[in-house]
């Protein structure tokens, strides 16, 4: 296994010295700057998880990132990506228009049985899961003091 070696600069080395004194930021970002300069100082990966408390894999990762990406983005989470929005704007206001107006005759108030089954009755979407209206609902409408 071809093991790529991590040469900071003084300057780096001083940025992240920096990161990790301040403690401004996120416990994820000042746990890779302390990962990123035990490596520099010449320890393996399995020294450098034993210190810290930390995944041998988990080191490893952060150290080829830095090396390959520059240590900037190593001390960064990558964007993911997530699922794509199961209601767009325009349905998502459909959905709350829906759920602020009067239930259906013999009901005193919207669930989200009933807000679903209307969704797709009214053609918003041809279908919905409960968990997506309650997403909504509960984002949008609050109710203090019921």
């Amino acid at each position: 296994m071809h093991k790529e070696r991590l040469e900071l600069s003084e300057m780096g080395r001083q940025k992240l010295q920096e990161v990790v004194r301040k403690g401004e930021n996120k416990a994820r970002v000042i746990t890779r700057a302390r990962i990123l300069l035990l490596s520099n100082a010449g320890r393996n990966d399995q020294q450098v998880a034993d210190a810290l408390q930390a995944g041998r894999a988990t080191v490893e990762r952060i150290r080829r990132r830095a090396v390959r990406e520059g240590v900037e983005v190593a001390l960064v989470d990558r964007p993911r990506p997530g699922s794509k929005r199961k209601l767009n704007t325009r349905q998502e206001a459909q959905l709350v228009a829906i759920a602020c107006s009067d239930p259906p005759p013999g009901q005193k108030r919207w669930t989200i049985r009933l807000l679903m089954e209307e969704v797709m009755k009214q053609k918003v979407v041809d279908s919905i899961s409960f968990e997506t209206v309650r997403r909504v609902v509960k984002k949008t409408i609050s109710s203090p003091g019921e």
